[in-house]
């Protein structure tokens, strides 16, 4: 799913420390850089077939043609999350060794820095968050800390080691992640080439997600981007195209995924 991100007007991109909440996540990409530098706890992303366990001074990057999904979470986890627009990207990835940055998916970066790198760096981004009000000053930092990130990432020589998931299990994933109609465990079995009880075990193992929670995370995301602010569709109308059997059924998960139950939402968004 392509998300988009409310940038404040004047400011280049955003800075903020992420707080591990218990709330759903949802596989998606944008159209800006994104980087991830964890300060503690742990977690994991499943990033294009392949899934990365992330610990304290793990920095991820994220580019525009990237789709990810942050996985399970420690109760502890928190991360720093900047994200900088392609016009600000394109300004300062001119020179070797910034002008990878500037493309839509050169590959996978995902290292441990060394803690007086990442130290230097949370400074540097918590800076950052007080200088908001303030778009000429907030900007040109932005810039330098993109450019510190990145040259903190080709320093390290280390690597975090990631693992293929399984062929059935990505290609499950893919067909989930593409469902226009409802389709159960065992039909999903037979199109990813395995039984159904095989894939659900091994997908659990390679994602630490179950199959039914990762579906129904993917529904959800698809009821959320249909639903809107609820003044084009019904949130019936919007649960049913979203892959959901039944009403009920979308209730149950809704409140279970969410907090709250839909009419809840509802009044919310409205």
């Amino acid at each position: 799913m392509k998300e988009t991100i409310n940038v404040p007007t004047g400011l280049d991109g955003a800075v903020w420390l992420y707080h591990y909440n218990g709330y759903v996540h949802f596989s998606h990409r944008h159209e800006e850089l994104e980087v991830n530098l964890v300060a503690q706890g742990s977690a994991s992303y499943m990033l294009d077939g392949k899934r990365y366990m992330l610990a304290r001074n793990t920095q991820i990057w994220f580019f525009p043609e990237q789709e990810h999904l942050l996985l399970d979470c420690s109760p502890d986890y928190e991360m720093w999350i900047l994200v900088f627009k392609a016009s600000l990207v394109k300004d300062y990835s001119r020179d070797e060794p910034y002008r990878v940055l500037k493309e839509d998916d050169p590959g996978h970066f995902c290292k441990p820095l060394a803690e007086h790198q990442s130290a230097r760096l949370r400074r540097q981004f918590d800076e950052l968050q007080d200088v908001k009000s303030d778009p000429a000053r907030f900007n040109s930092g932005l810039a330098y800390a993109m450019m510190s990130a990145w040259h903190a990432q080709c320093a390290e020589e280390r690597i975090t080691p990631s693992f293929d998931l399984h062929p059935a299990v990505e290609r499950a994933a893919r067909l989930i992640h593409d469902e226009k109609e409802p389709v159960g465990i065992e039909e999903l079995g037979a199109l990813a080439g395995l039984s159904a009880s095989r894939l659900s075990r091994l997908f659990k193992e390679q994602t630490g997600v179950s199959l039914v929670d990762y579906r129904n995370k993917q529904r959800l995301n698809r009821f959320l981007s249909l639903y809107g602010q609820g003044r084009r569709v019904s949130m019936m109308d919007a649960a049913l195209s979203a892959g959901f059997g039944s009403y009920p059924q979308f209730h149950r998960i809704f409140k279970q995924m969410m907090g709250c139950g839909p009419a809840e939402y509802r009044r919310r968004v409205h």
